[in-house]
Formats: C-alpha cells, structure tokens, sequence
C-alpha cells in the first residue's frame, strides 16, 4: 500500500498579518518568530554592536505590532520590518549624539556599478568587519541591496530617494568596500557581481 506525504501548505504571510490585526496571538508570534531575525541582522550591519541590535531589533518589532493598521500591501512585510528597524536605529543613533556626519556628493554616471563582490564573500568575517568601517549611507545600502536582497526600486522608497540616486550611492559603496578589501592581506576580490537586478 502507498503512503501519501502531505506536504505543509505555504504559509500566507498576508493573511498571517491580518490575522495578527485582528489579535490573533499565534499570527503575531509568527511574525515575531520570522521577522525578528531580520531585523536584528539589519540592525548588527548598520550599528556594529551586538547588544545595540538586539535592543533596537526588539524595539523594532514592538513598534511592527502596535502598528500593524498602519502597513501598506503595496509594500512587502519585511521592506517595512526593514523601514522600522532603520528608523529606529537612526533615533538611536541621534539620541546618543555619536552618528557621523557624511556629506553625499552626488555623482553623474551611466555605469551600473563594479563587479567586485560576491555573495560568499559578503557573508565572510572580513566582509563584515571591513563593512562596519564604512559611513553610514555606504554601510546602509550595501546591507539593503547585496544581505536583504532588495530592489533599486524597494530601496528608493525605502531611502525616499530617486532611483539614480541609488544607483549612484550603490556604486560608490562597493567601490569603497572594495578599497577597504584590497588593503588586507590574502583578500582575493573577484570580478562577479553578487547579483543580478531583478526586473520591475
């Protein structure tokens, strides 16, 4: 006799917010449970302390469920996890008055930006550690793009910034990263683009 496997349904994320709305304890520790991890990463890239992260990573997912009636289904629930936990991390930032001061100059350029990195090497130690050494503007747009996988498109909104404008700081980012890189010793930096821009 033949055993079928059942296999799980998808989870629908949409309904899990609506449900977690109307106060369903399960769907809101689901979200919890899902979107903590998130932002607590987002969190380490842009602040550098472990601690730090936690707490705004906590203070993040507070703040997701006392305003779930507040999320737009234009958006994907982890870009507005992401749009949170940057908030707070900048109100963290200018609460303890130590968040430096980067003047942005913007720069004309057709290029899409320079094939140094690849997704291995983002997730290496060295990575992180030369990451955590870049301004915040740089560190910030790296971590959207090449860690949450973003879109120019996602980020503009994000960043309320115009699409060139990402482009742009993309460029200029990897291009410091890459300079922090070559400095070390035994770092190979190979010419392969982490990613491909998705369509839309």
């Amino acid at each position: 006799m033949t055993s079928l496997r059942v296999l799980p349904q998808p989870v629908d994320e949409r309904d899990r917010v609506a449900r977690a709305l109307e106060g369903d304890r399960a769907a809101q520790t689901w979200l919890v449970e899902t979107f903590t991890p998130v932002a607590y990463g987002f969190c380490l890239r842009l602040m550098g302390d472990e601690q730090d992260a936690r707490d705004a990573a906590q203070d993040t997912m507070v703040k997701v469920l006392r305003n779930l009636g507040r999320y737009d289904a234009q958006w994907r629930f982890g870009t507005w996890v992401l749009s949170i936990a940057r908030n707070t991390c900048m109100d963290e930032y200018r609460r303890r008055r130590r968040r430096p001061v980067c003047e942005e100059v913007e720069v004309a350029s057709d290029e899409k930006g320079p094939a140094e990195l690849c997704d291995e090497q983002l997730r290496s130690e060295r990575v992180r550690e030369a990451l955590a050494t870049l301004p915040d503007i740089y560190r910030e747009i790296i971590s959207l793009y090449h860690y949450e996988h973003l879109l120019y498109r996602e980020i503009a909104e994000l960043l309320d910034l115009p699409l060139g404008t990402v482009m742009n700081r993309l460029f200029r980012a990897r291009q410091r990263l890459k300079d922090k890189l070559v400095g070390l010793e035994d770092v190979h930096v190979p010419h392969t683009l982490a990613r491909a821009e998705q369509a839309g």
